[in-house]
């Protein structure tokens, strides 16, 4: 079973809407576990964090809730200097928003024109071609590699003087692959100095690849590179929406002005901001999600499967016409995952109970796919 069923049709208005509209591409949630008496379901379609919020965080959002009837800071000061303090930046590099999501969209309002390109790679995240077409930008797809990674050669090689921004997600959604520092250089010194290339960081904290790059390092040696990061990964604040981007001065400062007012709400900022406090538990929590996704995905390669380097809190299947047939699968034992139309599904390591059935589903679907 698969979540891309079709829209109804819209009633006819005689209200004047953007043609680009019926282009548009719809984001897909990941569907909420199913309702089962038989078994215990699990959600494992949104790369969310398993584990509840700290007690420490969550007494911190109680206090902050009794004053919910009062806007909040909109410089959001608390979190910018702690953010610029444990970053080791520039309060003024820092802009912030409504998740990383909210803050793309504030980059990609401020940078493009009508007709503009942004350049990024397919298959990553779906909000992408989304927030570029709303802007009246043109996404330009670059096919991932055999490997499911990023093709940097061909990425520098479809920029043309149309465009204003390239997208680097690293790790990957939905592939979980990253870029390596050498390859970044190298492709960063092809890109011209006017274009804004964003390395969009969502899974950074998940990441052991030896050859990560540094990209606060790589962000201040050049000033046309921004950073996205997010608290709703490995902070576990999804629900809570915040999320942030480094960059230099002039850009920060246009990204601030192209925020919405009021993005970052007030219990958001408090829980961020306890967060960064408590980042010792959480960084425990972390390993432990790390070392869950390297048992499953050693697990899974044992049973066959080639997949590719997982480096985030989800695994990748490149199962191509097979896609809904192993969603339907995984559904039918009362998990919900994430397919992506043929090209593969995404799966979310959770609660070891989860993975552990996510293992058996799947090699009991490739024993039957090998018979």
């Amino acid at each position: 079973m698969t979540d891309e069923r079709p829209a109804p049709s819209a009633p006819a208005t005689p209200v004047q809407l953007r043609a680009c509209l019926d282009a548009l591409p719809a984001y897909t949630p990941g569907r909420a576990a199913s309702d089962r008496a038989d078994v215990t379901a699990y959600k494992i379609s949104s790369n969310e964090n398993p584990y509840p919020p700290l007690p420490s965080v969550l007494d911190v959002v109680r206090d902050a809730a009794g004053s919910m009837n009062r806007y909040p800071d909109m410089a959001v000061s608390g979190l910018t200097t702690a953010l610029a303090a444990r970053l080791a930046v520039p309060v003024q590099w820092l802009a912030l928003g409504p998740g990383s999501v909210g803050v793309l969209g504030q980059l990609i309002a401020a940078t493009c024109e009508a007709g503009d390109e942004v350049v990024f790679a397919w298959r990553s995240f779906e909000a992408y071609p989304i927030l570029v077409t709303l802007a009246g930008a043109v996404p330009v797809q670059v096919p991932l590699t055999d490997a499911d990674r990023h093709d940097l050669e061909a990425m520098a090689a479809a920029i043309t003087p149309r465009t204003r921004v390239v997208l680097v997600c690293t790790p990957n959604n939905p592939t979980g692959t990253t870029v390596g520092d050498a390859e970044l250089e190298a492709f960063l010194d092809r890109v011209p100095s006017d274009v804004l290339v964003v390395l969009d960081e969502a899974y950074l904290e998940f990441v052991t690849a030896p050859d990560s790059p540094d990209a606060l390092a790589v962000l201040r040696s050049r000033p046309n590179v921004a950073v996205l990061r997010t608290f709703s990964k490995a902070y576990g604040l999804a629900g809570l929406r915040v999320g942030y981007a480094v960059a230099h001065e002039p850009v920060a400062e246009a990204l601030r002005k192209a925020a919405i007012p009021f993005g970052v709400n007030s219990l958001a900022q408090a829980a961020a901001v306890a967060s960064l406090e408590a980042v010792d538990e959480l960084e425990v929590r972390v390993k432990e999600l790390v070392a869950e996704r390297e048992r499953v995905v050693a697990a899974l390669r044992e049973q066959g499967w080639r997949l590719p380097d997982a480096q985030a809190n989800f695994v990748w299947f490149g199962l191509g016409a097979d896609t809904s047939a192993f969603a339907a699968a995984c559904h039918e034992a009362g998990l919900t995952v994430r397919p992506y139309g043929h090209d593969g599904v995404r799966a979310t390591i959770a609660e070891r109970e989860a993975n552990d059935r996510l293992i058996e589903v799947a090699g009991a679907f490739r024993a039957r796919r090998s018979s």
